[in-house]
C-alpha cells in the first residue's frame, strides 16, 4: 500500500483528553479517531490490526468446534424483561423505542438472544452440546467513558454461548474455552493472568477473568508470590488464620468520644492503633438490614457480603436511615445491643481481637476493652474483607501481592439461569423435557487491541509484534532524487511480489516527518532508501530494538524471510 493513497492522519501532539498510553499512541499514530465520547472510528491501520486479532480468535474458536454466526444488535426489550435484566442492568442499557412505541435495547451482550434462538431451534439431547459465537459491536451507556478503547460506549466483542444437557458437559466445555482463551492471549503476545472473578449481572457462578497486566488497569489482581493462584481483589479469599491474643481481658467500659466520627479520629483520640478498633457499617441486603463489623484497618468487601448472604443486591445504608434504625449516626454505631431485627456479621479478623474499641450505639460514646468471644453473643463470622498485600495466599503457597490489570476476557458457567427464565428446554433420552444448562465466554476485541499497545510501546510510538502489525515492512524513500525513487519503486515491487505486506511511504515529505511517523505507526521492520541508493544499498531497522544495518537490494527478500521466521 502506498502511504500517499491511504488514510493515516498522524498527530505531532498528544490530545489533551488522552490519559491512557494506548489512547495517546493510537490517536497520534492514526489508528483511531473519536466521533464523540466513548465512540471511535477505526481507521485503515486500526482495522487491519483488528482483523489480525479476530483471525487468531476465529482460529482458536473453530479449533474447538464453536460455530460462528451473527446475531442482531437491536434486541427486543421483552426478552430482557423475561430475564429481569431490563431493570438489573440499570442505566448501562441503551434503550430506545420504535415508531409503535415498543421498547428495544442495543445489545451490551447476547445471552437473551442466544438462549431464545436455541430454545426455538434445538429440541433434542442429540443436538447437544452446541456452541455458537460471534464477533460484533456491543453498546453500553458508560457513565464515564475514558481511556480510549479501554472503556467506551461502543466496542467490539467476541461472545460465545454453549448449551448442554448436563453439568459435566458444561464443565468440559468451560475447560476447553479456558484453554482456548489461554492460547489466544499467548498468541497475541500479551503478559496476562487468569483470575478467579465475580459473575456480577451476568448471573451464574464459576468464572475466570483474563487480565492483561498494565498500570492503567482499573482492576486489582491479587496473586501469590509462589504459585499460579490469582484472583480479582473482589474475590480473593482471606484465610481464617488469625492468632488469638494472650493479653488479659479487661473489663468492658464506656468512654466519651465527642465529635470523633471516623475510625482514625477515634483511634487518635483514644491513643491506640487503627487495628485495635472495630468498624461497624449498616447494609441493606435485599430486604434485610445487616450490621457488618470489620477490624478498623480493613475494608468491607460488598461482593463477599453479597455472596455470603446469597443476596441479589447489597447497598450501604445512608446516615439518615442508619439514625432511624439505630438511633445513632455514623461513627458511634457498634455490634453490642443491636436490635433483634438487624443481623450482625463479623469478619474473621474480629473474633481474635482483644480489648478492642467499638461504637456504643450512643452518640459520641464508645466501648473500650471489647472482647468478641466474651461480649458479642450469637454473632456470625465470615470472610468479609478485601485481601491485603502480605496476607497468606489462599492456596497456602506464599503471600499475596497486587498488580493492576485490564480485563480482556471472561469465561462463565451460567448454569440454568437464562434457560429457566426463557423456558429453554430439550427432550432427554426418555422423551422428557429438561432445562438446558449454559456457559458464556467473552473477549473484548477492541479493548484487547488497546491492551496490546499498553504493553508494546516506547517513547516514540507503538512497537507492534510482527504478527499483529498492520504491515510487516515500512519502506521509506527520503527524497525525490531519481536514483532513490527508482530503487524504492523496484524494492516495493520486489517485496510485494515475494508476498510481504509493505507500506510504502512515497509522500512528498521531509525525512524527519517520515521517520517520526514511522516510529509512531510502529511497523516492525523499516527499510530506508537514502544516499546509497545508487549502490543498491538501503538501511534496515528493527522497530522494537532499534537495531540498524545496511543491506543490498538483492539480499532483502532472504534477509526479511530470515528475521520474520
Amino acid at each position: 500500500m502506498r502511504q500517499s493513497k491511504t488514510l493515516i492522519p498522524t498527530l505531532k501532539e498528544t490530545p489533551a483528553d488522552a490519559d491512557a498510553t494506548s489512547h495517546k499512541w493510537l490517536l497520534r499514530a492514526g489508528y483511531i479517531r473519536q466521533n464523540f465520547s466513548g465512540v471511535y472510528s477505526f481507521l485503515p491501520l486500526g482495522k487491519k490490526v483488528l482483523d489480525k486479532i479476530e483471525a487468531i480468535i476465529r482460529e482458536e474458536m473453530d479449533a474447538i468446534g464453536a460455530n460462528e454466526m451473527l446475531m442482531p444488535a437491536l434486541q427486543s426489550a421483552d426478552l430482557w424483561k423475561e430475564t429481569e435484566r431490563w431493570d438489573a442492568m440499570g442505566d448501562e442499557l441503551i434503550r430506545l423505542k420504535d415508531r409503535h412505541n415498543r421498547d428495544f435495547v442495543l445489545g451490551p451482550t447476547h445471552e437473551e438472544i442466544a438462549t431464545s434462538l436455541i430454545r426455538d431451534e434445538v429440541k433434542s439431547y442429540k443436538q447437544l452440546p452446541l456452541t455458537i459465537y460471534q464477533i460484533q459491536t456491543k453498546y453500553r451507556d458508560e457513565r464515564r467513558p475514558r481511556f480510549g478503547l479501554l472503556r467506551g460506549r461502543e466496542f467490539i466483542m467476541k461472545d460465545a454461548y454453549s448449551f448442554h444437557a448436563t453439568d459435566e458437559s458444561l464443565d468440559e466445555r468451560y475447560q476447553q474455552m479456558y484453554q482456548a482463551y489461554t492460547r489466544i492471549f499467548n498468541r497475541l503476545g500479551l503478559n496476562f493472568r487468569s483470575v478467579i472473578a465475580d459473575a456480577g449481572a451476568m448471573g451464574g457462578k464459576d468464572t475466570h477473568e483474563f487480565m492483561a497486566l498494565a498500570e492503567i488497569g482499573e482492576d486489582t489482581i491479587a496473586y501469590s508470590s509462589e504459585s499460579d493462584y490469582a484472583a480479582n481483589i473482589e474475590m480473593a479469599e482471606v484465610l481464617d488464620t488469625y492468632q488469638f491474643s494472650t493479653e488479659e481481658q479487661k473489663e468492658l467500659a464506656k468512654v466519651d468520644t465527642p465529635n470523633q466520627k471516623t475510625m482514625q479520629e477515634v483511634a487518635d483520640f483514644l491513643e491506640h492503633d487503627l487495628d485495635q478498633g472495630m468498624k461497624s457499617l449498616l447494609f441493606k441486603a435485599d430486604d434485610q438490614y445487616v450490621l457488618v463489623v470489620t477490624r478498623g484497618d480493613h475494608e468491607v468487601n460488598e461482593i463477599k457480603l453479597k455472596h455470603h448472604l446469597h443476596a441479589n443486591d447489597v447497598e450501604l445504608v445512608d446516615e439518615d436511615k442508619t439514625f432511624e434504625l439505630m438511633n445513632v449516626g455514623f461513627g458511634s454505631i457498634g455490634p453490642i445491643g443491636v436490635a433483634e431485627d438487624i443481623k450482625v456479621i463479623c469478619d474473621y479478623a474480629v473474633k481474635s481481637m482483644a480489648n478492642a474499641t467499638c461504637g456504643a450505639n450512643e452518640e459520641g460514646v464508645h466501648y473500650i476493652n471489647v472482647n468478641p468471644t466474651r461480649d458479642l453473643h450469637d454473632t456470625e463470622y465470615a470472610d468479609l474483607r478485601f485481601v491485603s498485600e502480605g496476607d497468606p495466599s489462599p492456596d497456602g503457597k506464599g503471600v499475596i501481592k497486587f498488580a493492576k490489570g485490564i480485563e480482556i476476557g471472561q469465561v462463565f458457567k451460567l448454569g440454568r439461569f437464562y434457560a429457566e427464565k426463557l423456558a429453554a428446554n430439550y427432550l432427554n433420552q426418555q422423551g422428557k423435557a429438561e432445562t438446558l444448562t449454559m456457559g458464556c465466554y467473552g473477549i473484548g476485541v477492541s479493548r484487547t487491541l488497546a491492551a496490546i499497545v499498553e504493553q508494546y510501546h516506547d517513547d516514540r510510538g507503538i512497537t507492534w509484534p510482527v504478527h499483529l502489525a498492520p504491515y510487516q515492512v515500512h519502506l521509506l524513500v527520503l527524497n525525490n532524487k531519481p536514483e532513490q525513487r527508482e530503487l524504492a519503486e523496484e524494492i516495493y515491487q520486489q517485496l510485494t511480489d515475494a508476498g510481504f505486506d509493505v507500506l510504502f511511504d512515497d509522500r512528498n515529505e521531509r525525512a524527519g516527518v517520515k521517520f517520526a511517523d514511522s516510529d509512531l505507526i510502529g511497523i516492525p521492520y523499516r527499510i530506508t532508501v537514502g544516499k546509497k541508493a545508487s549502490e543498491g544499498i538501503v538501511e534496515f531497522k528493527v522497530r522494537q530494538t532499534n537495531e540498524q544495518d545496511e543491506c543490498h537490494q538483492g539480499e532483502l527478500v532472504d534477509y526479511l524471510n530470515e528475521v520474520l521466521n
